[in-house]
């Protein structure tokens, strides 16, 4: 089994002391672990404060990011957990949401919290892909 950690250069420097994605190569699976996603565009700066629908779209834009740069897509997730600070609009989150999961979707959680680490950002969300090795 290979671990490797990475950080693409296609989004934002991590905010802390993380890794982007932990890679895991083993015999006949790689499997992607997705640390959780801000809003953030490649500059770092969050995008749409006070707005779910375009914080959804960011952080679902990075993910994709993140997955491309492993050779993976949204057909790969297995796992999604959104944390969000507000259900006030949910229904703008999962529309963004399904339109990156197209085909069956994975397992998933929502879960509400008090604050992320930006005080502005609304939502954040991580992701296990498994893919062929």
């Amino acid at each position: 089994m290979r671990r490797i950690h990475m950080n693409p250069d296609t989004v934002a420097p991590p905010v802390g002391s993380y890794s982007h994605v932990v890679r895991v190569e083993a015999a006949d699976t790689v499997w992607l672990h997705v640390s959780g996603q801000l809003a953030l565009d490649p500059d770092g700066a969050l995008v749409g404060p006070g707005d779910m629908r375009a914080q959804t779209e960011r952080v679902f834009e990075n993910i994709r990011l993140i997955l491309a740069a492993n050779g993976g897509a949204f057909e790969h997730v297995v796992k999604l957990q959104t944390f969000v600070t507000s259900f006030d609009d949910l229904a703008a989150m999962r529309e963004v949401r399904g339109r990156y999961l197209r085909a069956e979707p994975p397992a998933s959680t929502t879960v509400q919290v008090v604050a992320l680490v930006l005080s502005e950002a609304l939502i954040e969300v991580d992701a296990v892909a498994a893919m062929p090795a």
